[in-house]
């Protein structure tokens, strides 16, 4: 039986379209109105809410929490201090990633992980002789993130205390007299701010948020538009950018942090005290220079895209709905380099986009490469230009906040 999150009274009131899909076993909207575009245009001009209550939560605490995770993330836990959240990602001892997730640590040996998957019983049988307690406290709490560039004049005006946080930082406050901590951080690529509340108290929270958001142009937002934001901003998507290494049929389904886009993860490897898992494989790979991939953004070429539909006699479409399939990579000589795994057309830049895998030689930016296409039954090869991920960073995301809301 599939489970309803903290905010399901609110969510389901809110939900005009009644579409719906399955998240980590609970129900969540695919769009609230018709058009998934309002809702992305809200995250991009003015703010919207997504009810992240699905992702697992996991509580690690003991006076060897932070030996612990620092033997299994592959990002260095101790440069995480207290009131302070790291993106982070695990692997298996060949080096491919299992799985990315965001640890919060509140103290020195209090720390929660949040994942897309179940995880508890992997961490469980790494603890060894270790001082910790790892608990699943998913269903403790509701979690609701307010992103876009009015986010933080939303959340000023109830805990006036986010004006201080940092990008990556969490602390307490109160909204009304509900106890709740917020973080700045999020999965659109904009400002943003995810706010974790005790799951009776959801409704409350949700109500206080969007009486204080509707000045501001306010609107809750599905799925749908929330994938839509995550290319923009270079975020991967597990099952579909990468697979769990544990799950996966065969190597080619596998990655290496390196593969992803992720080495900024991995400053410090050459530290011995910090023997976490994949650690020796990754070094490896890092020496002898055996990547097969590097995760890169594709920007195709308007005039070439367009100019092969028209010469097929048809309108070049514009769909901005996330594609999650492989496309193929070819270089000027027809060869397959690479393939991309997520695919849209970005209204905010104005250019079909994609997250892709090429080969290592090919990834600077500049390089011309060629996206297959599907035109008339018919395999078509459009240009495409190498970029950089994010390809939409805007400065807001991190800048500080100054008292006035922004």
């Amino acid at each position: 039986m599939l489970s309803q999150s903290p905010f399901h009274a609110r969510v389901a009131a809110a939900n005009e379209t009644s579409l719906w899909s399955h998240w980590a076993g609970h129900l969540v909207v695919d769009k609230y109105q018709m058009s998934e575009k309002w809702e992305y245009v809200a995250i991009r001009n003015a703010a919207g809410a997504f009810d992240s209550s699905p992702l697992y939560k996991y509580r690690i605490i003991g006076p060897d929490a932070e030996r612990f995770l620092g033997g299994v993330l592959a990002r260095d836990i101790r440069t995480c201090l207290p009131r302070q959240a790291q993106y982070t990602i695990w692997c298996d001892d060949r080096g491919y990633v299992n799985e990315d997730g965001v640890v919060f640590r509140y103290s020195s040996d209090d720390f929660l992980l949040t994942a897309a998957e179940p995880n508890l019983s992997y961490f469980q049988q790494l603890i060894g002789h270790d001082r910790v307690e790892i608990s699943e406290v998913t269903e403790d709490f509701g979690s609701l993130a307010v992103q876009g560039p009015r986010s933080h004049a939303i959340l000023a005006q109830l805990a006036p205390g986010v004006s201080s946080l940092g990008y990556f930082e969490h602390a307490p406050a109160k909204i009304g007299k509900l106890p709740v901590t917020i973080s700045r951080s999020g999965y659109t690529g904009d400002l943003g701010y995810e706010i974790f509340c005790d799951a009776g108290d959801a409704n409350d929270v949700w109500d206080a948020v969007f009486d204080a958001g509707q000045p501001h142009g306010l609107i809750p937002f599905g799925q749908t538009a929330l994938l839509m934001a995550r290319i923009e901003a270079g975020l991967l998507l597990i099952h579909v950018d990468f697979d769990v290494s544990r799950l996966a049929e065969n190597d080619e389904h596998r990655s290496t942090p390196i593969e992803l886009g992720l080495a900024w993860m991995l400053r410090g490897i050459e530290d011995d005290t910090r023997p976490f898992i994949g650690r020796r494989a990754i070094l490896r790979e890092r020496a002898e220079g055996t990547s097969r991939w590097k995760m890169v953004g594709l920007k195709v070429d308007p005039f070439d895209y367009a100019t092969k539909y028209t010469a097929a006699g048809m309108v070049p479409p514009k769909d901005h709905t996330p594609v999650h399939e492989d496309m193929m990579v070819y270089d000027g000589d027809a060869q397959r380099v690479g393939y991309a795994t997520s695919f849209m057309y970005s209204p905010v830049l104005q250019r079909h986009i994609a997250l892709a895998r090429v080969r290592p030689e090919l990834a600077t930016p500049g390089t011309l490469v060629n996206l297959e296409f599907t035109i008339n039954h018919r395999y078509v090869q459009v240009g495409a230009e190498v970029v950089r991920n994010p390809m939409f960073a805007p400065p807001r995301k991190n800048a500080p906040m100054n008292g006035e809301g922004q």
